[in-house]
């Protein structure tokens, strides 16, 4: 693991000085030019059987460069961070411009103009985290995995793993755009093998967030991480499985967050837009309930520092928070600052790059849904013959919207209460028939899908979440 020493702080006091430097560079181009200074260093921790079985650290260091010439995108990035090697990317970048310029039909029409950041963003729990010994770190980890694994005598393995990413972006652009952001976001999980006779089968937990240990540990998953885990992989090995069809169920925020990521935010996504997706020509129309409001939002209301938590996006664009859905009605696409123009709208900050050698797309930030007005004991108590889903598990969806989850197991509701278990739950369905459905929204709330990354051709720290939500879908199981 790297020392978060004197190499680290050489790092950061050389990005003190970069923003102006990278202000210099900008003022003496022509065309429109887009600097991404981007530092991100890496730490991860794994523990099986009381020990560290695995540990890395990385660190990457660059500028991005993105040209706007001759009516194209020029792309070009350079890890070296020096005037002279900047300025060849920015060449190369405006050359690459130029030839794609003879082939490409279509050109860029323009970007929207519109208030740009020049903030200066630490996150709170950057520095402390980096400050904290990685030995307090690995003890946590270890002592995890020992706890885990001492729960049960059907645990045979047990596995814990932590890991953290610093990052220090820089975003400069020759309309105005003078920003810079330090956040650190940091995951913490754990798995649970377990066999019973022939029965063999695993679960785990993952919390994600953006801030410092303090976040992590105090958001909801964390709280009971062990005990819920072990519970359920023993639970699930006597588990019965489901008969498949369409049920009336109920969300946990885990599976609302993939729902609204998956089969919404993806369709919602500009470029995905003008490809077709079944959201193209929807704004105005009446996609789902009108109980249900959607949002993405780079900075949400809510407090826990979501994952995809973003002050600004990587053209410098200030990140509000986006009604994709309001009250049932399609309101809005995610844009960046070019299909924002096309589209004639405002820009909502959705333009990201997880790399200084990646080109920036449109992705999501925080995805999720308002609450609602019952409480979570009031939808049990009126929720005769349904059924409980929990534990968002893998999933895709397509640009119409369908989609197929996984989900950790399911309940029986009976007299407002949790009755029989159910295990390798499969849950399908059009997203905006599914919204269609619901009838019921809790007023809880709970950021969910802060562990991972979402991929489009390159990957996104992204958080998805909501209240619990009562619809209709379709159930997949066995006979």
């Amino acid at each position: 693991m790297l020392n978060l020493g004197s190499d680290y702080k050489d790092h950061l006091t050389m990005a003190k000085g970069m923003k102006s430097f990278l202000d210099d560079i900008v003022k003496a181009q022509q065309d429109y030019v887009e600097l991404r200074y981007h530092e991100n260093l890496t730490n991860a921790v794994m523990a099986q059987k009381g020990r560290v079985d695995q540990a890395s650290s990385s660190t990457q260091i660059g500028v991005g460069v993105r040209v706007l010439a001759y009516g194209v995108w020029g792309f070009s990035s350079t890890s070296k961070v020096d005037r002279s090697s900047i300025e060849k990317a920015i060449e190369k970048a405006r050359e690459s411009a130029k030839e794609l310029a003879k082939s490409r039909q279509k050109k860029v029409a323009g970007l929207r103009e519109c208030k740009l950041s020049t903030d200066d963003f630490l996150e709170e729990g950057f520095e402390s985290l980096k400050a904290m010994a990685l030995s307090d770190k690995m003890e946590r980890v270890i002592e995890t995995e020992k706890e885990l694994a001492s729960k049960s005598s059907y645990i045979n393995t047990a596995i814990s793993r932590y890991s953290e990413i610093f990052e220090d972006k820089i975003i400069v652009s020759s309309d105005g755009a003078s920003c810079r952001r330090r956040l650190v976001r940091s995951e913490f999980k754990t798995y649970a093998y377990a066999s019973k006779g022939a029965e063999q089968l695993s679960t785990g937990r993952a919390v994600g967030v953006t801030g410092g240990w303090d976040c992590l540990f105090s958001h909801p998953t964390s709280h009971n991480i062990i005990e819920d885990t072990a519970k359920e992989v023993v639970d699930l090995l006597s588990a019965s499985y489901l008969s498949g069809g369409k049920r009336k169920v109920i969300l946990s925020p885990s599976l609302v967050g993939l729902l609204c990521h998956e089969a919404i935010g993806h369709t919602v996504e500009a470029d995905f837009v003008q490809a077709g997706s079944i959201a193209q020509g929807k704004l105005g129309s009446q996609v789902a309930s009108p109980l249900v409001t959607l949002y993405d939002s780079g900075v949400p209301p809510f407090a826990g520092g979501p994952g995809g938590l973003i002050p600004f996006d990587d053209e410098g664009v200030p990140c509000d928070r986006t009604a994709i859905i309001e009250k049932g009605k399609l309101n809005s696409y995610l844009h960046d600052r070019e299909s924002a123009y096309e589209f004639g709208v405002e820009p909502t900050g959705n333009s990201r790059a997880w790399s200084y050698s990646d080109e920036p797309l449109i992705r999501m930030t925080n995805t999720y849904i308002e609450p609602g007005a019952h409480s979570f004991d009031e939808m049990l108590a009126d929720s005769e013959d349904c059924l409980l889903i929990e534990g968002a598990g893998s999933g895709q969806a397509d640009a119409t919207g369908e989609f197929m989850f996984g989900a950790n197991c399911a309940y029986d509701i009976k007299n407002g209460r949790r009755e029989k278990m159910y295990r390798e739950v499969t849950l399908s369905g059009i997203a905006f028939d599914v919204l269609n459905s619901v009838d019921m929204v809790s007023k809880d709330f709970q950021w969910d899908l802060g562990s991972g990354y979402c991929g489009k051709g390159q990957p996104a720290k992204v958080d998805a979440g909501g209240p619990y939500l009562r619809c209709v879908l379709n159930i997949g199981g066995r006979q």
